[in-house]
C-alpha cells in the first residue's frame, strides 16, 4: 500500500505519521499523481497547529505543493495529462486533499507542468511561491521600473520570488529579515538592500535608501505590530499587501499614517489568481517563461527524504532556512 502523510491530532510536526493507505482513484475533476517532490509551506504549519483559515478535520493529510507523473485521471479530465510532469499549486481545501506521501489525488485545476531543465524538486519549490508574490506584485500592484518595494520575511521561498520578480521587472528590491545573519546570501540572491530590523531602524533606513520618499509596495506575511513601521516607511500612495498572519500578536490598523498618507493596507491571498481562469493562464505562462530562460532560479534550502517528514517541518519552524524546504519521495 502507498505511505501517506497524516496526523490526529492538532499540534507540533512530531504529530505527523507515515502510515499506508489503500490505493485510491481519481474522481470526477480529479488525477492521480505519483509524487516525487512536495515543498513545505507555512500554511501546512499553521494548519496543523489549528491556526489556519480552515480547520483540520481529524485525521487530516498535509500537502499543498507536490510535483510528480500523473498516472490517472478521473471523469472530465484530459486523458493528454497521463504521463506528463507536472506540480500542483495551492487551490484545495486541505481537508479534502493532501499531496504529502507516496501518492496523491489532487484537482485537475491545480495542475502545472514545469520547465523540463527543473528537477521534481525544483518543480515542487515554484509555484506557491512564485504566484503568491505575482498576484500581489505584478497582477495588483503593477511593480514597474524605478519602484521601490520592501519584502519583509525576505529569507522565506516567497520572499526570494518576490526579490526575483522585482528585479525582473526593474524595480529595486529592498529585503527586510530580523538578524544581519543572513545578510550577504540576501545580497546574493538579488536584493539590492537588506535591513535587519532587529539591529536597524527600519523606517529611517528606508527612507535613506529612498532618498525620503519610501517604499511603493510592500510585500508582508508576517502581521502585528509591525505594520505600524511598514506604513511609516511607505511612500505617499503606496500599498501594504499583508499576505499572511505569521505574528502571533494582533495586528493594528496604522490609521492616522495611511490617512496623511493616502495609503492602502490590503489583505491577499493567492486564491485570487488560481480561481481566475485568465489570471492563472497569464501568471503560471509569466512564470514559465522566466523559469525556462533562467531569470527565475528556484532556492532549495534544504532536502529531506519522506521519512524524515517531522524533522523537514520542526527545520521549517526553526527559521533557519534561506529558501525552499523540500521532501523528496523514491
Amino acid at each position: 500500500m502507498p505511505k501517506i502523510v497524516r496526523f490526529h491530532q492538532i499540534g507540533g510536526p512530531e504529530n505527523l505519521k507515515l502510515e499506508d493507505a489503500p490505493p485510491a482513484q481519481p474522481g470526477n475533476g480529479e488525477v492521480k499523481l505519483k509524487v516525487s517532490a512536495a515543498g513545505l509551506n507555512r500554511g501546512e504549519s499553521m494548519y496543523y497547529h489549528g491556526m489556519y483559515v480552515e480547520q483540520p478535520k481529524l485525521p487530516s493529510r498535509i500537502g499543498y505543493e507536490v510535483a510528480g507523473v500523473v498516472e490517472a485521471v478521473g471523469e472530465g479530465v484530459d486523458k493528454s495529462w497521463v504521463g506528463k510532469k507536472v506540480a500542483t499549486f495551492p487551490g484545495y481545501s486541505l481537508n479534502r486533499y493532501g499531496g504529502l506521501g507516496e501518492e496523491a489525488i489532487v484537482p485537475a485545476s491545480v495542475l502545472g507542468e514545469y520547465p523540463a531543465k527543473l528537477s521534481a524538486a525544483e518543480g515542487a519549490a515554484i509555484w506557491m511561491q512564485y504566484l503568491t508574490a505575482y498576484g500581489a506584485l505584478v497582477m495588483v500592484g503593477g511593480v514597474k521600473a524605478g519602484d521601490f518595494v520592501s519584502i519583509p520575511a525576505a529569507s522565506s521561498s516567497v520572499g526570494l520570488a518576490a526579490i526575483q520578480i522585482v528585479k525582473a521587472e526593474g524595480a529595486t528590491p529592498i529585503a527586510a529579515t530580523r538578524s544581519s545573519k543572513k545578510k550577504a546570501e540576501l545580497l546574493a540572491l538579488g536584493a539590492d538592500h537588506v535591513i535587519a530590523t532587529e539591529e536597524e531602524d527600519y523606517v529611517a533606513r528606508t527612507k535613506e535608501i529612498t532618498g525620503g520618499k519610501g517604499v511603493r509596495l510592500t510585500f508582508d506575511p508576517v502581521g502585528g505590530p509591525f505594520i505600524e513601521k511598514l506604513a511609516a516607511a511607505a511612500a505617499n500612495g503606496g500599498i501594504v499587501f499583508e499576505y499572511g498572519a505569521l505574528s502571533t500578536e494582533p495586528t493594528p490598523f496604522p490609521l492616522f499614517t495611511a490617512l496623511v498618507n493616502s495609503l492602502s493596507i490590503r489583505g491577499y491571498i493567492l486564491l485570487e489568481v488560481t480561481r481566475n481562469p485568465e489570471e492563472i493562464k497569464k501568471a503560471t505562462k509569466y512564470i514559465s517563461d522566466r523559469l525556462a530562460d533562467g531569470r527565475f532560479v528556484p532556492k532549495i534550502a534544504k532536502t529531506f527524504p519522506l521519512e524524515q517528514t517531522v524533522q523537514a517541518y520542526q527545520y521549517l519552524e526553526s527559521n533557519q532556512q534561506i529558501g525552499k524546504i523540500v521532501i523528496t519521495v523514491p
